[in-house]
């Protein structure tokens, strides 16, 4: 069992009392076979992008239906600026993952060489900043300095825990493009749910109400499950999580579409 199957099986323990379940999580045997096995599957590093990027696709792409539907200026248009924002907004935000991450990790990197840097030429400054950290923290000078004997033992052991416990810093191992990549993919996939009805009437004939109430009823079911979906990340209450992405994502909408119906005269 990976080191995320165990801490997994420790929260459901926690979350649900039982704690046979949290017992077994943290026996020995549990603990050593995750150490030796592989630490999570690589798609589970990049849930987040793809829950944050889909939810951004629906509640954008269906916030251009409601304000083009408040304005009543027909399917055709919804079409056509819905799917500009699925490529457009899509590409933005692929991109945003992708410079976010790898500034972090550059920035990260940096950091770590320069704490790298003073590991090696002022040694005892920083035993003297690490074993400051430690007391603030509440041991007392005795651990405190036991702390800072052990971790000053191994150079790279040291460096680590400068950039963990004085700067509070940790590797992001996410690759940049599969983060971008992610993110855009799930904006796409969610954010066409509010124009498949929309598509579907291109090929057979729908009343405009009717294609609205049906993108609405769609995009609601869709940001519902989104929203459920955080709690892959958040680890919270799914039928909270799923209800309150729906209201905010129905907030967006109406907001869109109260500004659509008050621009409508402007449009010819």
């Amino acid at each position: 069992m990976s080191l995320m199957r165990r801490v997994d099986e420790a929260r459901k323990g926690y979350a649900t009392g039982d704690q046979t379940l949290s017992a077994h999580a943290h026996s020995p045997e549990r603990i050593a076979q995750a150490a030796v096995e592989e630490h999570g599957g690589a798609a589970q590093q990049y849930i987040g992008d793809m829950v944050y990027g889909g939810l951004d696709g629906i509640v954008t792409t269906f916030a251009i239906v409601s304000g083009v539907a408040g304005a009543k200026l027909g399917s055709s248009v919804i079409l056509v600026l819905g799917l500009a924002n699925l490529l457009a907004d899509g590409f933005s935000m692929a991109t945003g993952a992708y410079l976010s991450t790898k500034s972090d990790q550059e920035y990260f990197d940096r950091e770590r060489e320069r704490e790298r840097w003073e590991v090696d030429h002022y040694p005892e400054g920083e035993k003297a900043e690490l074993l400051e950290v430690y007391r603030n923290r509440g041991y007392d000078p005795e651990d405190a300095s036991a702390l800072v004997e052990i971790h000053s033992r191994n150079p790279d052991r040291w460096v680590e825990a400068m950039m963990f416990d004085e700067l509070g810093m940790i590797k992001d191992d996410r690759k940049p493009t599969r983060s971008a990549l992610a993110t855009f993919i799930a904006f796409l996939i969610a954010g066409s749910v509010p124009l498949l009805v929309f598509l579907l009437g291109l090929v057979v004939p729908i009343p405009a109400q009717t294609a609205f109430w049906t993108s609405l009823i769609l995009s609601g079911v869709a940001l519902f499950l989104l929203g459920a979906a955080k709690v892959l990340v958040t680890k919270r209450s799914l039928f909270r999580s799923g209800l309150e992405t729906l209201l905010i994502g129905g907030l967006a909408a109406g907001v869109a579409f109260a500004v659509g119906a008050l621009l409508e005269g402007l449009v010819d």
